[in-house]
This record gives structure tokens, C-alpha cells and sequence, in this order.
């Protein structure tokens, strides 16, 4: 008789242990499967209040102005006169390339141009001869009309080495290389004794110059963001609140305005291009870095339920909740989820104020299984963070799924 019972025993055993593993508490035996007694969470309750809806949006920071200097005039350099990666001013002497085959290059000009102004004056003179010697018919009108012609062909003569005087005018100034716009300076890319050419858009870079102040923030926004916040009606009746924050600064304390939105969505990628602008008066800030760009809604705070961030798990693109109720199970609820709001996230749909979230703990949870709650505000002193007894979990715990 022996036998009999202990093949009984031994299929119990078998039967509890395989209700354990499938996450199923054997009969009689504790709600976590013999863990020892409910998982013991952290609970919080949702709150209401108003809150101005918003979204963040990742940018970069360009600059207003950004020139490349280069050389309008052939020659050879003979000075650098700025501190490389320094501030300048519109105006301030960068390089000088020598000057002299354009100043005697002016001086032949200038020569030539009273030249020609002398040989206009004698036709001139020569005019009024004829003209008087075609009164008493000791010449022809056709002289008369041939000197005139020249005096024209001499007017137009002159022009030309006016001209030629007004371009070897330029050549020696544009041989002093001068910042067209205030700003940081680079690098010298071409050194003293170099030879440089000219060429729009075709000689060699000597250096580049950005502005600094203000300083432009670009960002794209999806289409969804686009009609929320109505960024297709911003102008002067209303404006669209900016913040900005960079990549490690933590609260948004950089206000910026919204000046520039593209006029059409890209239809490849659904987003539009926008641009704000951002003091920079101490010039801490260049164009390249990245920057966190927070829209806020301008029509105002509205009401909104909010929890802790940590409430928030997802399951393949879904957002969810594990709400406790009277009956102290954990159920997940399906939420959808708006912007943070510091350590807060506003739950657009699904919850409602005064439930109950699981906060600490959403590795222990599985659905419909009781556990013990502790309010968030009753936690002891000194509890370790309440993102350390989740890490800890997940050696032991798979995680939740709705």
C-alpha cells in the first residue's frame, strides 16, 4: 500500500511545480505561485491638474550669418591679422594680400584716363575751330561732322578708363580682406606667402565666419504635432511658446521664438521644417550643438491627469498602467500618453484621478494577481531609488504584458 501513495506524493509535487512555472499558484497555496505572499509594489494615485499641453522635439543649433571668406583679388598674402576661433567685429582687417601690383596697377588707369581726358578737351577745342572755319566755307560739313564723331568716340573712351580707375580702386581695397558680418572667426586655412586666387565660389577658403547672437534652433515636427499646436496660424496674433534646453542641461530655461515654418509637410518623412530663434548674447552657444526644442500649447493650461513616469510600462508600441483596485489586484490598463511634465506624464486617456498606479515594483506584477501596496508618500527613509527593486527584478521576473 506504501507504493500507491508515494506515486500520489510525487504527482503532486509534479503538478505544483508545473502550475508554478506557467505563473499559476497551486491550490491552497500563496497568490505569487509560493513566492512567499503577495509581490509587495509601490502604489501612487493619479492627479489632476492644469497643464499646458507640450512636446519635445530634438534640434541643432545654426548660425544667422555663416560667410567663407575668400580672396576677391589674385596675390599673395603677407599678413593674418585675427585670432583664430576669436570674436570680430564687421569691419576688422583679417588678412592683407600684397597690395602693390594694384596700386601701380591704379596708377596706370589714372593715366589713362587723363590721357584720354585730353585728347576729349583737344576734339573739343578743334570742334569749335571748325565749326567757325565752316562758317566762312574754308571746310566741309563732313569735317565738321567727322569731329563731332570723335568727340563722341573720345566721351565714351573716357568712360571706359573711368571705369578701368573704379576697378583698380576696388582691387586695392579688396587686397585688405575685412569681415562682412560680426562674429566667430576659424581657422586660417591659407598662411603668409601663400599665393591665393580669385573666382566667386571658386578660390580657396581662407577662412569661415559664423555670427553668434542671436542664433537659430532648427527642428522638424510631425504632422500630428503640426495640427495640435496649430503651427500653421503662427504669426503676429499668435505665437507659439518655445523652450529650449541643451543636450545636458535638464530644465528648459532657454526661451526662444518661433519664427520660420516651412511651407509644406514632407511627404516621404510626414514632418515639416521650423525654426526659432535664441539670444546668445554671451556667445556660449555655436552652431552645431544639439538642443531638446519643447513646444507648448498656446491656447493655455487645460486639465490633465498626470502620474509618475516610472508608472508608465510598454509593450511593443502600446503604453500601459498596472491600476490596483479594492479587490487589491493588479489589472493593466491601456493608457495614451502625453508630454512630461518633470517627473510626471500626462495620461491623456484611459485613467482617471484618484486610481491607484503601480509605481515600484512592475516586475513582480502580473495581471489579475493580488499584491501589497504601499502608498509612494509612506515609503520609509532611506528605501533604495525605485528604479533599483525593478533592476533587481529582472534576473527573476519576466516582464508584464496587458
Amino acid at each position: 500500500n506504501m507504493a500507491p501513495l508515494r506515486i500520489s506524493a510525487l504527482a503532486a509535487a509534479l503538478a505544483a511545480a508545473v502550475l508554478a512555472a506557467c505563473g499559476k499558484p497551486p491550490e491552497g497555496g500563496p497568490p505569487d505561485g509560493g513566492m512567499g505572499g503577495a509581490p509587495e509594489v509601490t502604489v501612487a494615485e493619479a492627479v489632476a491638474r492644469p497643464v499646458a499641453e507640450s512636446q519635445e522635439l530634438p534640434g541643432r543649433l545654426e548660425a544667422v550669418d555663416s560667410v567663407q571668406i575668400r580672396s576677391r583679388v589674385t596675390g599673395t598674402i603677407t599678413g593674418v591679422h585675427f585670432v583664430q576661433g576669436a570674436e570680430v567685429r564687421r569691419g576688422d582687417l583679417l588678412f592683407t594680400i600684397d597690395p602693390r601690383p594694384f596700386e601701380a596697377q591704379r596708377l596706370r588707369a589714372d593715366g589713362d584716363l587723363a590721357a584720354m581726358r585730353a585728347r576729349l578737351e583737344q576734339a573739343r577745342n578743334d570742334l569749335a575751330r571748325n565749326q567757325k572755319l565752316l562758317e566762312s566755307q574754308a571746310i566741309s560739313q563732313q569735317e565738321v561732322e567727322q569731329k563731332a564723331a570723335q568727340i563722341k568716340d573720345y566721351e565714351a573712351s573716357v568712360k571706359a578708363a573711368e571705369a578701368a580707375v573704379r576697378q583698380a580702386a576696388l582691387d586695392v581695397e579688396y587686397a585688405r580682406i575685412v569681415a562682412p558680418i560680426s562674429g566667430r572667426v576659424g581657422r586660417a586655412e591659407i598662411t603668409p606667402g601663400n599665393l591665393v586666387t580669385a573666382g566667386v565660389g571658386e578660390g580657396p577658403v581662407l577662412t569661415t565666419l559664423v555670427s553668434t547672437s542671436p542664433i537659430y534652433v532648427t527642428f522638424d515636427a510631425d504632422e500630428n504635432t503640426f495640427v495640435r499646436f496649430g503651427l500653421r496660424t503662427t504669426g503676429p496674433k499668435r505665437k507659439v511658446p518655445v523652450k529650449i534646453a541643451l543636450g545636458t542641461e535638464a530644465d528648459f530655461t532657454r526661451e526662444a521664438t518661433l519664427d520660420y515654418v516651412d511651407n509644406r509637410v514632407d511627404p516621404s518623412t510626414g514632418s515639416i521644417k521650423l525654426r526659432a530663434t535664441l539670444p546668445n548674447a554671451d556667445g556660449a552657444l555655436v552652431p552645431g550643438l544639439y538642443a531638446r526644442v519643447k513646444l507648448v500649447d498656446p491656447t493655455g493650461a487645460k486639465d490633465a491627469v498626470l502620474v509618475s513616469d516610472r508608472a508608465i510600462g510598454t509593450d511593443q508600441d502600446r503604453k500601459f498602467v498596472f491600476v490596483v483596485g479594492a479587490d487589491a489586484k493588479a489589472q493593466p490598463r491601456p493608457v495614451k500618453i502625453g508630454g512630461l511634465e518633470g517627473a510626471q506624464r500626462v495620461v491623456l486617456d484611459g485613467l482617471k484621478p484618484g486610481e491607484k498606479v503601480i509605481v515600484n515594483g512592475l516586475l513582480r506584477v502580473r495581471p489579475g494577481v493580488p499584491v501589497k501596496a504601499t502608498p509612494e508618500a509612506a515609503a520609509p527613509a532611506g528605501a533604495p531609488p525605485a528604479a533599483a527593486p525593478a533592476a533587481a527584478d529582472a534576473a527573476s521576473a519576466p516582464a508584464a504584458k496587458p
